[in-house]
């Protein structure tokens, strides 16, 4: 996904894994061989090495991931990257009507707070699959862990 800022498009690096929790978000100005290896030694860093990989059809992936992560399985399909594409949405939104972003450590920060939010509320809640009280009992736990984050900064 691309983002201007100021004038200027950035592409924004996202990491999902396969039950929807955003893992990482990484700003960077290029999209070429060079951004991918700092971005998946930035993922390798904080996690473990995964199974599979899911790309879009990008050839400057495939060398970085081989080198990288050898025994991973490198996926590049027009479908298989939805779960993605669709961690992109929430933010689109925000960029059109909210935000309209002025710098790019602004952007790096307020994305990377924006999905682990997301993280905690929409994907732990599971708004299609539970019973609205389980839902209901879910959301409060969420806000209760929201609350307690709040307060623990607000006090330092």
């Amino acid at each position: 996904m691309s983002i201007k800022i100021n004038g200027k498009y950035f592409i924004l690096w996202r990491a999902v894994d396969e039950d929807g929790y955003e893992i990482d978000v990484f700003l960077q100005t290029r999209r070429n061989k060079k951004s991918a290896i700092r971005f998946l030694s930035r993922l390798l860093q904080s996690n473990p090495v995964p199974r599979v990989i899911v790309t879009d059809k990008l050839k400057s992936y495939t060398k970085p991931i081989k080198e990288m992560c050898p025994k991973t399985e490198h996926r590049r399909h027009k479908g298989l990257n939805n779960r993605v594409e669709n961690a992109h949405q929430p933010t689109r939104r925000k960029e059109k009507c909210l935000i309209k972003f002025k710098s790019p450590s602004g952007v790096q920060q307020t994305l990377s707070l924006m999905g682990k939010i997301r993280n905690i509320f929409s994907v732990d809640v599971g708004r299609y699959i539970n019973s609205s009280s389980k839902q209901k009992e879910m959301f409060f736990e969420a806000k209760s862990i929201w609350d307690h984050a709040a307060q623990s900064i607000a006090a330092a």
